[in-house]
């Protein structure tokens, strides 16, 4: 479990990007109510999580995990290839689902 997740961090930095905690969990390839219980600090986030959220927030990946209150380690800037490589195969499962949605 997260030792102190700032859910008013989170919120601020997801309204600078113009990004909703809906997209927030399609990034990391999480469903919006396990995301939710990150909210609610009853869920903490993975490593992998980490470095995502901090790829769609613009932030390192340190400073994700110290507003996550994330015990688990952070991944390092020699993971960076790896999600990059998680990154875009969200982004084409969310381009995915945008064109399947337009198409109904």
């Amino acid at each position: 479990m997260a030792l102190f997740f700032d859910r008013s961090w989170f919120e601020a930095k997801l309204a600078e990007r113009s990004l909703s905690q809906r997209v927030m969990a399609a990034a990391a390839g999480m469903s919006e109510a396990d995301l939710a219980l990150v909210f609610k600090d009853q869920r903490e986030l993975s490593a992998e999580e980490v470095g995502i959220f901090a790829d769609l927030l613009g932030v390192p990946p340190a400073q994700i995990a110290h507003h996550a209150g994330v015990s688990t380690p952070v991944p390092g800037q020699d993971d960076l290839a790896g999600r990059l490589l998680a990154l875009e195969k969200k982004v084409a499962a969310l381009e995915a689902e945008i064109a399947r949605l337009r198409g109904r």
